[in-house]
């Protein structure tokens, strides 16, 4: 099956900062987590994909498309959510989604209707009196209700409360029930992420350090935890990343029964969260 969007050795350089030849893909029908602290690189990809900033090398393609060719095309089939309002906000939702459905050649008046009623969003008040998390709904709305295939979604969670936020995965995860779509979910919180998430994408510094299947991360990974004895030289040899106080440490282990002959079965092995994953791959040793 072909990708839905494709990222081949992508470079943007900024002064004292360059998203550093990355690639990664995502196919039809999955979610993928697009991960890494504030400053890593997220918002600058995605506003690459989005043709929002000019490459400097490198190839995307969304739909099979090239993103700068074919820029029009590709926007009637991308809904998205960016982590800041870019609504009017001295309109209401029905002021504001008459200014934006005749850009869209495939709105359906009646799915965002169906959404607007399921997210209790009031027509008639101005945007600038809704709450963060009434705000994301409706960009939500908006982004659902056009057949969009590819679902952009940059820090979409970020500062909602839990409820709002538990919504808003359900909402994905019924979206990409039909295969044709995806959705790229860019976040620094990496709980909503072990919840949806069929693959994650890292980036760090600009530079993709894996991006492959959370079932494959997970098999691959484990968190070990023991007395700070266990811990030769022999043994770090084995961790991608470790915490050290005065009573034991705390590890990201790839090889599990190398590191449990080398402590003698004595540490303990723990099924480690993308958090977990995300810190120790990119922060190292910390004492």
């Amino acid at each position: 099956m072909k990708p839905i969007l494709e990222l081949h050795d992508v470079v943007k350089d900024f002064t004292g900062f360059k998203v550093n030849g990355i690639s990664f893909s995502l196919e039809p029908g999955y979610i993928m987590g697009f991960i890494g602290a504030n400053g890593a690189g997220k918002t600058t990809t995605i506003k690459l994909i989005m043709n929002l900033l000019r490459l400097d090398r490198g190839e995307i393609k969304v739909f099979g498309l090239d993103s700068r060719k074919h820029e029009q095309e590709i926007k009637q089939r991308i809904g998205f959510v960016y982590d800041d309002n870019h609504f009017y906000d001295e309109l209401t939702i029905a002021q504001m989604t008459k200014v934006l459905a005749p850009f869209y050649q495939d709105w359906d008046w009646e799915m965002y209707d169906r959404y607007v009623h399921r997210f209790a969003l009031p027509a008639g008040k101005k945007i600038k009196t809704f709450s963060r998390g009434m705000k994301m709904k409706y960009a939500l709305a908006v982004a659902l209700s056009h057949q969009a295939e590819l679902l952009i979604m940059d820090e979409p969670t970020s500062g909602l409360d839990p409820i709002v936020r538990s919504e808003l995965l359900d909402i994905l995860s019924e979206v990409i029930q039909d295969e044709r779509c995806s959705v790229l979910f860019s976040s620094h919180i990496t709980s909503d992420l072990d919840r949806v998430a069929d693959y994650v994408t890292l980036i760090h510094n600009g530079n993709i350090l894996f991006s492959t299947s959370k079932e494959e991360l997970f098999e691959t990974y484990s968190l070990i935890k023991g007395e700070r004895s266990l811990l030769g030289s022999e043994l770090r040899r084995y961790l991608v990343g470790v915490r050290e106080n005065q009573f034991g440490f705390e590890g990201l282990v790839t090889n599990q029964e190398q590191a449990l002959r080398l402590t003698g079965g004595k540490a303990v092995l723990e099924r480690p969260t993308l958090e977990d994953i995300m810190l120790y791959s990119t922060k190292g040793s910390a004492v």
